[in-house]
């Protein structure tokens, strides 16, 4: 069995003062991806053993950015989705293997006020259109901060939020079509109606110990490794930064 494992930091370096390190090791994952490290190339040490070490900076510094670690080497690795519009922040990192390829995301978010909603549209419609592409080769196991709450289910309070970034009809309507194109929420497959099961909270409000948070961080994989599946956690337990990790394991 292999267990992958997920987490936006929201910074690295900060996240390392925070116990990061043993997180990392307790976990003992065959896959580990970041998003939202922050960091440009030689600011942070990190490289466990045993593991393959990718890197995906943003070009702005302090800002996005993905890493991913691995125990098996990967056949090829691929940092974007080769569009030059969307890879200059650093968001994304596909690693193939024998079976499937792996694909860590930190989705843009829409922002206050929602001044990147347009681009985060076209850029749905761009990244769904890459994993499909993907796709013809072999299957595809996406994980990451998708900053979206799917559903009402998804967060503590869906009614204030309708028209906040993360939780509008449009944002919603995109990861909708891109279950619809064939992919699986991996944690609704194994929990349809598990309630209160977040993966962020907001830093203010006391909203963690209120749990007052939102399911916006995934494993979503290709229909065709539905019957690999063996579990899909969130591990609300563990501090850090304001998202917790989550698990997915797969023969």
């Amino acid at each position: 069995m292999k267990k992958l494992i997920s987490w936006n930091v929201n910074g690295l370096r900060a996240c390392m003062q925070k116990g990061f390190k043993q997180v990392f090791d307790n976990f003992d994952a065959d896959v580990f991806c970041l998003q939202e490290i922050k960091l440009k190339e030689g600011q942070i040490d990190f490289s466990p053993e045993g593991y393959f070490c990718y890197w995906n900076y943003a070009e702005k510094a302090g800002y996005s950015g993905t890493a991913m670690f691995t125990k098996t080497e990967p056949i090829s690795i691929a940092y974007g989705i080769s569009s030059e519009k969307h890879d200059l922040e650093g968001r994304v990192i596909t690693a193939e293997f024998e079976e499937y390829y792996v694909v860590t995301c930190y989705t843009p978010n829409s922002q206050n006020e929602l001044k990147r909603l347009d681009y985060r549209m076209e850029w749905e419609d761009d990244f769904r259109g890459y994993l499909k592409e993907l796709e013809k080769t072999k299957p595809v196991i996406l994980c990451g901060d998708l900053n979206v709450a799917h559903k009402e289910i998804d967060l503590k309070n869906p009614k204030t939020n309708r028209k906040n970034a993360g939780f509008t009809d449009e944002e919603r309507a995109k990861m909708t079509a891109l279950l619809d194109a064939g992919f699986i929420d991996t944690y609704r497959y194994f929990n349809p109606d598990a309630e209160g099961e977040y993966s962020w909270w907001s830093y203010r409000f006391h909203a963690r110990e209120k749990n007052a948070g939102w399911r916006i961080d995934y494993f979503i994989v290709s229909e065709a490794i539905k019957d690999r599946l063996k579990s899909a956690d969130i591990h609300q337990e563990i501090f850090g930064s304001d998202h917790c990790p989550v698990e997915l394991d797969i023969d």
